[in-house]
């Protein structure tokens, strides 16, 4: 069963490539993913890698914990299960989107009951 490792504090310039060719020296990789900003494609400096079995995870975490990379010391450990989020919803008060707010000067309401 293949185990799934969180690599942190990446140098923002390695490659999904990059991070699959370093764990392979540990053993068998089944993925390799940088994690990017959705909007401007930047990488975030973390990323996961999922080796074949748990011994080859294992070994990976010890020959690559504190490993410099590129002039970076990552950060290698396994990965927890990904937290349950609540849904988002359209128009909620942190999303930006336009909500009543209230008899606020200089609100719609406020300049429409002025004239």
């Amino acid at each position: 069963m293949a185990t799934k490792l969180f690599v942190g504090k990446l140098p923002y310039s390695t490659t999904d490539q990059q991070l699959s060719d370093l764990f392979s020296k540990a053993g068998t990789v089944v993925s390799a993913k940088v994690i990017s900003d959705k909007y401007s494609g930047q990488s975030r400096g973390f990323g996961f890698v999922e080796m074949s079995s748990e011994e080859e995870a294992k070994k990976a975490v010890t020959e690559f914990n504190n490993y410099n990379l590129d002039g970076r010391t990552i950060v290698v450990n396994e990965a927890r299960p990904q937290e349950e989020r609540p849904p988002q919803r359209f128009g909620g008060s942190h999303s930006g989107g336009f909500q009543n707010r209230g008899n606020r000067s200089g609100s719609y309401r406020d300049r429409d009951s002025r004239r």
